[in-house]
Order: structure tokens, then C-alpha cells, then sequence
């Protein structure tokens, strides 16, 4: 393909390539992921997705939008690369887990102002948007939801609302099996997605 957007197709294009190599029942054994022996079923946020092996494509079950090119970067990366893995029922900040610190900056960033920004100032739509995307309510902050992202993973997002004294907070957390199944910059990405996802529905 022609490449215009370098930031966001390169990558893309490199995975892609990956994909098609991949070995699809290996794959299907180490991520938990139905295989079908044409096409991968990835439940992503609630959103069923059909990808195709070894030719790329993609389309959502339900005739739905297709993900936009970075989450569709991080579902290539998740079969390639991730795993199941049990959780223990703990929850872990981004810092917590491994190489946490050392991406902690451009992840306050991506991830934890841009949640503040985008749902503290807003929290009645924050509350409509994760209620319509069928999260489950948590007792922290001003709101708080829990979210399946995909296989076993799950993430809560807690927002506190601003005012005359504080501007908006938030904390992003992380089902402990995070740290095994995803590599510490996919687990931004996986903040990306989560925050946009909730934008568009507000």
C-alpha cells in the first residue's frame, strides 16, 4: 500500500507482514482466541472482530465501524505476541508493573492527563458512555468503571471531577495479569484504546 501516514501505517505494515507469517494454531493455542481455520474471533471492548489469516483483513461481526489503524497495530501484535494468562485478582497501576517506570512519562501523558482532561471535566458523560458500553460500575473517585478488554484482561478507569482548588485527576488500573501477557508499551496502547473507545461514545 501507499504509504501517507508514516506514524501510524509503518508499524502497521510491518506487523501485517508478521501476521501473515504467523503460525495461525499456535497462536489461537496461546492467546485463547477462537480459530476457525480461515479466520481469528478477537473480542476487543466488547466488539467481536473477524480477521482473517494469512491475507489480512478485518471486519466486525456485526457490520459495525472497523477499528482505526493503531488498535488494529495492537490487535496484529496481541496474537502475535501476547498470551492467557490467569488473573490473580489484584489490580496494578502502569508504574507497578514491569518497565513501568521507565515509560511512566510519555504513559502520564498518553494515558493519564488526556483521561483527566477528557472525562474529569465531563463526568456525567464519562458515567452515560461506559454505562452504554456495558462496563461495570467501581466505588472510586467520582465515577469508576471496570472494562474487559480482551481474552482475560480487564481495566478500570477512575475519574475525579475538578474544581475552583484541584483540576481533574484520574488512575488507570491494570488486571495483575497484564504484566505477563502484554509487553509495557502495548500496555499504553491498551490506554489509548480504552479512552478513545469511551470518547466516541460520549
Amino acid at each position: 500500500m501507499q504509504i501517507e501516514n508514516h506514524k501510524e501505517e509503518v508499524p502497521f505494515a510491518h506487523y501485517e507482514e508478521l501476521f501473515r507469517k504467523l503460525d495461525p494454531m499456535e497462536a489461537a493455542v496461546r492467546t485463547g482466541v477462537k480459530w476457525d481455520g480461515n479466520v481469528f474471533y478477537v473480542n476487543l471492548l466488547g466488539k467481536e472482530y473477524a480477521i482473517s489469516h494469512p491475507e489480512y483483513a478485518i471486519c466486525a461481526t456485526d457490520g459495525g465501524k472497523l477499528p482505526p489503524l493503531p488498535t488494529q497495530t495492537f490487535l496484529l501484535r496481541y496474537l502475535l505476541e501476547s498470551k492467557s494468562a490467569a488473573w490473580a485478582g489484584e489490580w496494578k497501576t502502569f508504574r507497578e508493573m514491569p518497565w513501568g517506570e521507565m515509560y511512566i512519562k510519555p504513559y502520564t501523558g498518553r494515558v493519564l492527563t488526556r483521561a483527566a482532561f477528557t472525562f474529569g471535566t465531563r463526568v456525567a458523560a464519562f458515567k452515560a458512555a461506559a454505562e452504554k458500553m456495558g462496563a461495570a460500575p467501581v466505588k472510586h473517585g467520582d465515577a469508576g468503571f471496570q472494562f474487559d478488554l480482551v481474552g482475560g484482561y480487564k481495566m478500570r478507569i477512575l475519574v475525579w471531577e475538578g474544581d475552583d482548588e484541584f483540576p481533574p485527576n484520574a488512575q488507570v488500573l491494570y488486571s495483575d495479569n497484564f504484566a505477563e501477557g502484554f509487553a509495557a508499551e502495548d500496555r499504553v496502547v491498551a490506554g489509548d484504546i480504552l479512552i478513545s473507545a469511551i470518547k466516541a461514545n460520549m
